[in-house]
């Protein structure tokens, strides 16, 4: 329970970068970052593995390239979920999906660490 919650607050920090660097990406108050950010971890526990199951053959061909659009479409999906959260297109998802990624990469890794 404790990483889930860790990666939930990884991703609202990534949110909350991504609202600095990516355009189209709104957030009408901060209690809204930290429910986006569980949103996500809960779309990315349950439902990503299926999407990446389903498009394997559409990521063998693009050499893992598609997983960039599948992160895209679950920040889609949070942000269709969410009242208070808006992301205005495809790119803006894209950037926010590529910014939440490194976030959390970078923040479990130095979990795992100490």
């Amino acid at each position: 329970m404790n990483g889930f919650l860790m990666r939930g607050a990884f991703a609202a920090i990534g949110f909350w970068i991504a609202t600095f660097f990516v355009t189209g990406l709104h957030f009408d108050q901060p209690s809204t970052l930290v429910v986006a950010g569980l949103t996500l971890g809960v779309m990315n526990a349950v439902v990503r593995p299926l999407l990446i199951v389903l498009t394997l053959p559409l990521t063998v061909l693009s050499l893992g390239f598609f997983l960039l659009v599948i992160n895209a479409a679950m920040v889609g999906i949070v942000a269709w979920l969410m009242t208070g959260m808006q992301v205005d297109g495809f790119g803006s998802a894209l950037g926010t999906a590529i910014i939440v990624s490194i976030v959390s990469w970078i923040g479990g890794s130095l979990a795992r660490r100490s």
